[in-house]
């Protein structure tokens, strides 16, 4: 380490001595960015670097070797790294990494990009401009005063440098990527993708003999995992209708980073995927809908301290849909995704939440209307709407009416379409207050016709008037048992019937 300071201290008193090594201005880079599809940015081209008037502009790039085989990753502007500075090309150092990074001053100096490792043995010096120059060096930087400004300078720099993606540190507690991930020293291997979203994707893994689901987020969506995470975390989160966590992790290093987030796998996957390949009975409905509306009930429910942890808080979930419901073998529903959810703690601030947040087809018109009130009890009920959109999923491909079953229609797909833009919906949700359409079919089935009144009381334009969760899951759970009653008493009566004697038919001879 005395070396490396010296060094440092060396290499920024000629440069100050000498008035030829003066900052090399960095206006533009050669761009690339090998992931340009997934994050939906230009392949190639040029970027122009654009910083604070006192931090200074770099190039860098950075690939791949692959058994000799170079795979650029990326190239572009770099902010304010001493580790760049002065540097007129493009070298990586490191001797053997995982991904090759380098930086560089001046236009386009990423154009060409190199490897030369720093290997340890006996450094072989330029030689000196002048004996009396080298001397006065030398007895100039021995002393500890020197060597104590020039380490100050080096970690004052390095904590003020600007991360390339604004606020995301991209250096902190990288680690570096083991070959073979591992969780709590289990060993865990990534077998297939199962879902993409607006986060990043999901896949599916085996961690020793268990299944489990891995939702990787790339680094821009940080906050995401973050916010996930501490949900998970939350006292009494651990409920048989909400998605159970194993772990989170952060992998790789600096533009390679990601962030994991490990659950309990489901083979029958959303309840959207579900209800694409498969119409349900009246019984499978009333499974799936009272155990989602029990999820979320519990959910928005403050519960007190039990068990060695501490109360839970009311929490909404805020992007409440079919896709973020999870079903087990026996369809019982489990609600995940919770990269948006806010918690409401007594005394305590919800923390930075914003109104129009959550997946656009499922916004409550309030939402849409830009027009929320930032009180627990609103965002509850725009869960609520939602959940009246869900149960009308739900029904739309049940099989218990006295009717055909359509195929599988995301909630206002037949009046607007694949594909509504915020306008549209605004424009059908606020203004006309439209609200996905009944079946005559269902209103004919008791059962179904008091599912409809419950979605018709959740996904009210008032949002005072909608129900509550708790509610809905009463409701369920009262239409379930007088819908079995009825099948009972109807299956009596046709045995009492069948068993009654009946005359003998007249001869026609």
């Amino acid at each position: 380490m005395f070396a490396s300071l010296l060094t440092l201290a060396l290499l920024l008193a000629t440069f100050a001595a000498d008035p030829s090594h003066g900052e090399v201005e960095t206006r533009e880079c050669l761009y690339y960015n090998v992931n340009w599809e997934v994050e939906k940015t230009n392949r190639s081209g040029v970027e122009r670097c654009e910083g604070e008037k006192d931090k200074r502009s770099h190039c860098y790039a950075s690939w791949r070797n692959n058994s000799g085989s170079i795979q650029l990753v990326k190239k572009g502007c770099w902010l304010d790294d001493f580790n760049c500075y002065d540097r007129q090309e493009c070298v990586a150092t490191e001797e053997n990494p995982q991904v090759f990074f380098c930086c560089c001053e001046g236009n386009f100096c990423n154009e060409r990009f190199t490897h030369l490792p720093d290997i340890s043995g006996p450094v072989i010096s330029p030689p000196p401009v002048s004996p009396s120059l080298l001397n006065v060096l030398v007895y100039s930087l021995l002393p500890l005063s020197m060597l104590s400004m020039a380490v100050l300078l080096a970690f004052w720099m390095y904590r003020h440098r600007k991360p390339p993606y604004g606020h995301v540190d991209v250096n902190e507690d990288p680690g570096p990527s083991p070959p073979s991930p591992l969780v709590g020293l289990k060993p865990l291997q990534l077998l297939e993708v199962k879902a993409r979203g607006r986060f990043g994707c999901v896949w599916k893994a085996q961690m020793i003999n268990e299944y489990v689901a891995v939702k990787i987020f790339p680094i821009q969506d940080k906050l995401s995992w973050q916010n996930e995470r501490e949900m998970f975390s939350t006292p009494g989160m651990k409920h048989d209708n909400l998605l159970r966590f194993i772990a989170a992790e952060k992998r790789g290093s600096n533009l390679e980073m990601e962030f994991w987030l490990i659950t309990e796998f489901h083979e029958r996957g959303s309840l959207t995927d579900y209800l694409k390949g498969n119409a349900v009975s009246w019984a499978d409905l009333c499974v799936i809908a009272e155990s989602m509306a029990c999820g979320l009930a519990y959910l928005h429910e403050d519960v007190p301290r039990s068990k060695g942890e501490g109360p839970k808080p009311a929490i909404a979930h805020r992007d409440f849909k079919s896709k973020n419901v999870m079903l087990k073998m026996d369809l019982t529903a489990v609600i995940g995704d919770f990269g948006l959810a806010v918690r409401f703690e007594p005394g305590k601030p919800p923390g930075d939440t914003h109104g129009q947040v959550g997946t656009r087809r499922y916004m409550a018109p309030e939402v849409l209307e830009g027009a929320i009130n930032f009180q627990r009890d609103s965002f509850l009920r725009i869960d609520m709407y939602a959940m009246g959109l869900v149960l009308w999923e739900l029904v739309s491909r049940c099989k218990a009416a006295d009717g055909p079953v359509d195929e599988y229609m995301l909630p206002f797909e037949e009046e607007i379409g694949q594909h509504p833009s915020l306008e549209d919906l605004q424009d059908a949700v606020v203004h006309k207050k439209l609200r996905p359409a009944f079946k005559d079919c269902w209103l004919k089935h008791s059962g179904l016709c008091q599912m409809c009144e419950t979605m018709e009381e959740c996904w009210d334009h008032d949002a005072e008037a909608r129900l509550s969760a708790g509610c809905v899951q009463e409701r369920i759970s009262q239409i379930r048992r007088v819908s079995s009653s009825t099948s009972d008493c109807l299956f009596s009566m046709v045995t009492s019937l069948t068993n009654v004697d009946l005359p003998p038919k007249e001869s026609s001879i």
